[in-house]
């Protein structure tokens, strides 16, 4: 089983998101978005942008 975007509502008129791995863990939790459009376009960015990320190690730094 995939992992799963879960939309949750925070206060009266905003949502967060959280991504979740198959198991269940919380991989990440989103800003507060204002509206549902928003929070689509939210997925819809992650989904397009970890497909393609790049890694970046920034443990050594100068």
């Amino acid at each position: 089983m995939a992992g799963r975007f879960e939309i949750h509502r925070v206060g009266d008129e905003s949502y967060r998101l959280r991504l979740t791995d198959a198991e269940g863990n919380i991989v990440a939790v989103s800003p507060t978005f204002r509206s549902l459009t928003m929070l689509r376009d939210g997925i819809k960015a992650v989904r397009e942008n970890a497909a393609t990320g790049i890694v970046v190690d920034l443990r050594r730094q100068a």
